[in-house]
């Protein structure tokens, strides 16, 4: 089979095992020759002062390429891979890169509203404008209006507007608008080690703090060169299933009450927080935040923790057989479920997109089967993967991947035996780069050392980057009431985007 992107990339200046440079020539030709390898997935797109780096995933594996720059602008990639505009977007508001021939030209992190524009680049510029008005694409028609959602929601839902068009119900056009939750992460991580900037990782997007901090781990270690305990590892392991069942079974019984049936929620809400007092008892953390770091992790498993997380997860398995049957024969419910927001399978590898969003529309990729890192290198599971695209298929992913889970995180607690759990980290510079299987998908981390082991500069990846436009595309010719639905079973996360 033909490859000619990959092959373009690795005949670029090798850097580092797994990032390769190219002249401004080869970059104009890597973007044609993208075009001729849609298998090759692009993951994300960022940058670093006098320098633009983009990430794809094939059958080599992890592929990295960069592009010096002499002047502030580089040519875009999204008009081959739609999936790189809001990276092409993020890039100008936070570096002040512009991408030549990019599809989507407006702000997205910056709204007008911060000291000063371009605050990663070298010489950030103070703002002394008046916040413009938002800009949003047309949709025209007749008899179509417009209908605004947000910032402010309800509940303790993150802050993100979403812009309608519609005729009558139907929804003819969505577009969401971010950046209301922008920390400023990848500034306050720059110049320090990776063990203090670790806190900033684990913030990224809570519901995902271990999947985040187990990424931004890896990639230190691997610029490192320093492999954790064995059974830090395995902690990692448990943690990490941990988060997938918590977050699966919230997001299954908020899903059902969306669609008017509400008693699931309740029984997936005491399950859920059995486990997360569990977690609390056994890692002195609801949700584990700051547990694992560079090195391993920050604390070890309780004494009693093993055995109080076992009765945890015993709980929930006793009742899921009963919770799912209900859920998946309570005619009302599958009436709501079935056929809406259908993302359909083409898209979904079109943009990469990853978890349950990519495997309930039939893209077949998990981490910790296709990159096969410890501890799931040496773990039997199953990866479910359906192709109806529609909210019913995602909840039943979940479904799926909770009942996975609870066995590997059964099995993870079984194979610990005594030993380190951290190692103290070597003073050097050095690059790295991990991909870790997170609830909502692959999270990404690129990491680079000077040669004081301080952080010269970081890129985080949230799956959501490539779920937000999807969900927009599902939403697109279905009703205003499915809105609720729809957004839930995609979950994608606000704060993890507005880096």
């Amino acid at each position: 089979m033909s490859r000619p992107a990959t092959k373009l990339i690795r005949q670029g200046a090798a850097r580092v095992g797994f990032r390769h440079e190219l002249h401004p020539s080869q970059w104009l030709q890597l973007r044609a020759a993208l075009g001729d390898e849609p298998e090759l997935d692009f993951l994300g797109l960022w940058a670093e002062q006098g320098a633009v780096h983009a990430a794809f995933h094939g059958a080599d594996g992890l592929l990295l390429t960069t592009l010096p720059l002499a002047e502030a602008s580089y040519p875009a990639l999204s008009p081959v891979r739609p999936a790189a505009a809001w990276f092409e977007r993020a890039v100008a508001d936070l570096w002040g890169l512009r991408a030549e021939g990019g599809t989507d030209g407006r702000s997205w992190l910056d709204h007008g509203r911060w000291p000063a524009m371009a605050p990663l680049s070298a010489r950030p510029q103070p703002n002394m404008a008046e916040p413009p008005q938002p800009g949003f694409l047309p949709a025209l028609g007749e008899g179509v209006h417009q209908v605004p959602v947000g910032p402010v929601h309800g509940g303790v839902t993150e802050p993100g507007h979403f812009r309608f068009h519609v005729q009558g119900e139907r929804v003819v056009r969505l577009e969401a608008r971010l950046g209301y939750a922008h920390k400023g992460t990848l500034g306050l991580m720059r110049g320090k080690s990776p063990r203090a900037a670790a806190r900033f990782a684990a913030r990224i997007s809570g519901d995902s703090t271990v999947a985040h901090s187990w990424a931004f781990a890896a990639a230190a270690e691997a610029a490192l060169d320093l492999t954790p305990p064995p059974r830090a590892i395995l902690l990692r392991g448990v943690m990490a299933e941990l988060e997938r069942i918590a977050n699966h079974l919230n997001d299954w019984g908020a899903l059902c009450n969306d669609a008017g049936f509400a008693w699931p929620q309740a029984r997936c809400g005491v399950l859920r927080e059995a486990l997360l007092r569990a977690q609390e008892a056994a890692f002195g953390h609801r949700l584990m935040m700051d547990r694992v770091v560079p090195g391993g992790v920050s604390i070890d498993i309780a004494r009693s923790g093993p055995d109080t997380l076992r009765a945890a997860l015993a709980g929930i398995q006793a009742e899921f057989p009963a919770l799912r049957r209900i859920s998946e024969e309570q005619a009302g419910l599958q009436d709501r479920l079935a056929g809406t927001g259908v993302l359909h399978p083409a898209l979904a590898g079109r943009f990469a997109a990853g978890g349950f969003v990519g495997r309930a529309s039939g893209r077949d990729f998990d981490a910790r089967r296709n990159r096969a890192y410890a501890p799931y290198d040496a773990v039997a599971f199953t990866v479910p993967v359906l192709r109806s695209g529609d909210v019913e298929a995602r909840l039943s992913l979940r479904m799926a991947e909770l009942e996975q889970s609870l066995s590997m995180a059964e099995t993870l607690l079984a194979r610990l035996e005594p030993g380190e759990t951290l190692l103290a980290l070597p003073v050097q510079g050095g690059e790295g780069v991990a991909l870790v299987e997170g609830f909502r998908g692959e999270v990404l981390c690129w990491m680079a050392l000077d040669e004081n082991g301080l952080i010269r500069a970081c890129f985080a990846r949230d799956p959501s980057w490539l779920h937000w436009p999807l969900l927009e595309a599902a939403m697109q010719n279905g009703i205003l009431a499915d809105f609720p639905l729809c957004n839930r079973s995609f979950n994608a996360s606000y704060s993890g985007v507005d880096l």
